[in-house]
């Protein structure tokens, strides 16, 4: 085993900023590529509030940065860490590979891009992904998602739903944008999210039902969300939604089509299920019955609480990466 107590200086690229968020709340040093164009491989901390320990390394200086270990998570990583760092991840550096994503195309059969590597494990954020994924010979581990505590917020004032999806109208059936006309019949929805103004053009049906509103900054979305009566998961494929983690963490009751991970959120939380007729029932009831839903909000939160709380995320990457650095 190695030392966990160590702390290390991680070289990571941002790519998932709310995972990353969470992950950069630990207490080691983490080193952000920046190039002047920035982009996917060099956007560095790209303004987030994160503490001072995620620092910016410009990219043609990290031939001379001093790494532990680097934390990977797109198959372009490989070989540009190879180039920027001038060294192999894997054999000349420790390495781990976190995959964000469910398996795209034909699920139960898509083979990971590292399944023939066995010198870097594999890190899935559900065991749902870790069971779709084929993982070849490569080492895998299960860190479930963790998040900060944005604290219990929940006023469910408005009867309202809300749900928080980016690029709904890209992205139509992958989240599950296309059922929001069947809750909206049972209560307004508003969306929050990257792109959400495009979604009445492409629902005229539900126009005056579906509200797309504005991309908020983290703390004000919290708290706008906070107070609708109840929050909507209606993704059919995703890892699991750090939004939907968010919500519950808020205590709100949430609804939510049972899909990937989402099937590991107890009823009691507020509904889960396949039938979206049984679920937008389910909304309705919740919108009549405020104490019901402060209920179902209060399991919501003890649940995400226990089981994606950020001390027992840090603590997981703690010992993986002590053991890779060993």
């Amino acid at each position: 085993m190695g030392d966990s107590n160590r702390a290390l200086r991680i070289l990571a690229w941002h790519v998932h900023g709310s995972w990353m968020n969470a992950f950069v709340h630990g207490r080691h040093e983490y080193l952000l590529p920046r190039t002047e164009e920035g982009g996917p491989w060099g956007r560095g901390r790209a303004g987030r509030p994160w503490p001072d320990r995620a620092r910016e390394v410009p990219a043609d200086r990290l031939t001379d940065t001093e790494v532990d270990v680097v934390l990977l998570q797109r198959p372009e990583e490989l070989e540009l860490t190879q180039r920027w760092l001038g060294r192999e991840p894997g054999r000349d550096v420790p390495a781990v590979y976190v995959e964000h994503n469910t398996p795209r195309a034909h699920a139960a059969t898509t083979r990971h891009p590292l399944a023939e590597r066995a010198d870097i494990p594999l890190v899935h954020v559900t065991h749902f992904n870790e069971l779709m994924w084929d993982n070849g010979r490569c080492p895998t581990r299960v860190i479930p998602h963790g998040i900060p505590d944005p604290g219990a917020r929940y006023t469910g004032e408005l009867p309202r739903a809300a749900c928080m999806i980016n690029e709904p109208v890209r992205r139509w059936r992958v989240t599950g944008a296309d059922l929001l006309p069947v809750f909206a019949e049972a209560a307004p929805v508003d969306v929050y999210g990257i792109g959400v103004g495009d979604l009445a053009s492409r629902m005229p049906a539900a126009r005056g039902r579906v509200h797309g509103v504005a991309d908020l900054g983290q703390a004000e979305l919290h708290h706008e969300v906070a107070r609708r009566r109840v929050y909507l998961h209606t993704a059919r494929w995703t890892s699991l939604g750090l939004s939907l983690l968010e919500a519950m963490q808020l205590g709100m009751p949430v609804v939510a089509v049972a899909a990937t991970e989402a099937v590991t959120v107890p009823p009691e939380a507020g509904a889960v299920g396949t039938d979206v007729a049984a679920l937008a029932s389910a909304t309705r009831h919740l919108m009549h019955e405020p104490e019901a839903a402060a209920r179902a909000g209060k399991a919501a939160r003890e649940f995400a609480l226990a089981h994606h709380g950020l001390v027992d995320f840090l603590r997981g990457w703690d010992d993986l990466l002590a053991e890779v650095t060993r």
